[in-house]
């Protein structure tokens, strides 16, 4: 796709990318995260509200062309670093504590989503937030659905789900990786942080 634009699904332009781009965005139970890994970044529209809030960023992509148009997006900002990567295979050493798994997942059948998400736990340290969000419409490359992704994402050992959006189009999650054993989401409680509750 994109050979034949620089941005096939107008991520940049389209009010539906930019708000749910928002909504993501306004999801992170953090102010600011200290290093974060941003598979699948596309074109690095994202990436830039992301860049804002990690002191780190690493976003990557599996498309030369998405990753240099990223590049051009985001040049300026010497603390984010746009590779070109294939996961699962090429899943970073690095720790972090903010994964974005953004309109990815589906593209892996039941078994390599489940093998990704292990791998993103593992690099997950404690307390750090995993957020999910996917397309809920039937696309044919998918190899399962917006909705099976999200299922398999709030089952998965590791993590505690503390948020969740829904609509028809999309459904985001965030989940962290516990602390302690007694952990729940009152324990990440965003208020409770700022002294509020």
């Amino acid at each position: 796709m994109y050979r034949d634009a620089d941005d096939p699904w107008s991520l940049g332009s389209r009010w539906y990318e930019q708000r749910k781009y928002a909504i993501t965005a306004a999801s992170l139970p953090r102010r600011t995260y200290r290093r974060a890994f941003e598979p699948a970044c596309s074109v690095g529209v994202l990436s830039a509200l992301l860049a804002d809030r990690c002191e780190r960023l690493l976003s990557c992509d599996r498309s030369g062309r998405a990753v240099t148009a990223a590049r051009r997006r985001l040049a300026g900002r010497p603390h984010v670093r746009v590779e070109r990567r294939v996961l699962p295979g090429e899943w970073p050493a690095e720790r972090f504590d903010l994964i974005v798994l953004s309109e990815m997942l589906y593209y892996f059948g039941p078994a390599d989503a489940r093998a990704l998400l292990a791998r993103a736990v593992e690099s997950l340290e404690p307390g750090g937030t995993l957020l999910a969000v996917h397309w809920r419409h039937p696309v044919a490359e998918h190899a399962q659905s917006g909705d099976a992704v999200h299922e398999a994402l709030r089952a998965a050992p590791g993590l505690l789900r503390i948020a969740g959006h829904e609509e028809p189009d999309f459904l985001l999650d965030v989940l962290v990786r516990p602390v302690r054993q007694d952990d729940d989401a009152r324990s990440f409680s965003v208020a409770a942080a700022e002294g509020l509750a």
